[in-house]
């Protein structure tokens, strides 16, 4: 009989990934898409591929956390220079999606603890949802080891690609939120500690988008930002109860629906537990991992290697 601790850690990483394949089909599409195509819960066929996506295949969101999770695991614990190559591999091979914060730092040709950086000095737009969308398996992975180090190590990982520390700050609080609900607790009333040990540069914006009352129509920037993303998330848990439901609510604010799903799912994942991620979604669930010598991961070794990051 699995724990309750582990299926919530499976429910964490599966329900990101789960999130990410089915919202990608609705990618930049408007709000309620998913239910006006799906219009009763629970029915089926809801991982219905489209565009560039097959059914039940994961985007770069899922694929950039399997590459943290291996490499925490590989080198037992962070090694940034590792995990910064494994993502320059992984981009080389020119996947169906990379964000553009993501592919210009990693094809900058700069030193890894560079790149991010000097990218920001010349842009100054580093605070897109691209490193809180791969954060559930280091989530998972740091868990153990309380609040303070778990929040340090979502910004070290966030600053690999995103040099402005709004994304560092948003990936955070999803660490300590997972955190939390890995160890049976309440998301919900851990922001307001969360929020605490926030940059205070950024803790005003954080607590305006994971605050009760706040919606994410309310958002003043589009949803691949890492504030609403991070609200929306929060907005989607917050307001149904079960992670069907929460991801159904995520997919349909439409927008960048496979991250804020992806965001949701792992959120809802750690949650409710793997039991309550519908098994039509976990069946089709897969990773393709673009210059890794072909490889795909199906839901089970998703969740060997969940397992694993937690031992």
């Amino acid at each position: 009989m699995t724990e309750p601790r582990e299926l919530r850690v499976l429910g964490s990483v599966l329900g990101s990934a789960v999130g990410d394949a089915l919202g990608a089909p609705f990618e930049f599409g408007p709000e309620g898409a998913f239910s006006a195509r799906f219009p009763r819960p629970g029915h089926g066929g809801e991982m219905c591929g489209g565009g560039r996506w097959e059914p039940g295949e994961a985007t770069d969101d899922t694929q950039m956390a399997v590459l943290v999770g291996e490499s925490l695991l590989d080198r037992g614990g962070l090694e940034l220079p590792d995990v910064f190559g494994r993502f320059q591999r992984w981009a080389a091979a020119e996947p169906k999606d990379i964000g553009l914060q993501t592919e210009a730092v990693l094809g900058s040709g700069d030193p890894w603890d560079l790149a991010a950086a000097l990218h920001f000095q010349v842009s100054q737009r580093a605070a897109g949802n691209g490193a809180l969308m791969r954060a559930a398996t280091s989530a998972v992975y740091f868990a153990r080891q309380g609040r303070d180090a778990t929040m340090e190590a979502a910004r070290r990982i966030a600053a690999l690609t995103h040099g402005d520390r709004a994304a560092w700050e948003g990936t955070a609080i999803f660490h300590e939120l997972v955190r939390v609900a890995l160890d049976g607790g309440d998301p919900f009333t851990a922001v307001p500690p969360t929020l605490r040990a926030v940059h205070p540069d950024h803790r005003a914006r954080y607590a305006t988008v994971l605050a009760d009352d706040w919606h994410p129509d309310l958002a003043t920037e589009f949803n691949g930002a890492v504030w609403p993303c991070l609200g929306s998330a929060v907005w989607a848990l917050r307001n149904t109860d079960s992670y069907e439901g929460a991801v159904r609510a995520a997919v349909d604010l439409g927008g960048d629906t496979d991250t804020v799903a992806a965001v949701t799912g792992g959120l809802a994942g750690a949650v409710y537990g793997a039991d309550a991620i519908p098994g039509r979604w976990i069946e089709p669930l897969h990773v393709p991992l673009p210059g890794f010598g072909g490889r795909v991961l199906r839901a089970a070794e998703l969740g060997g290697l969940a397992r694993r990051l937690t031992r």
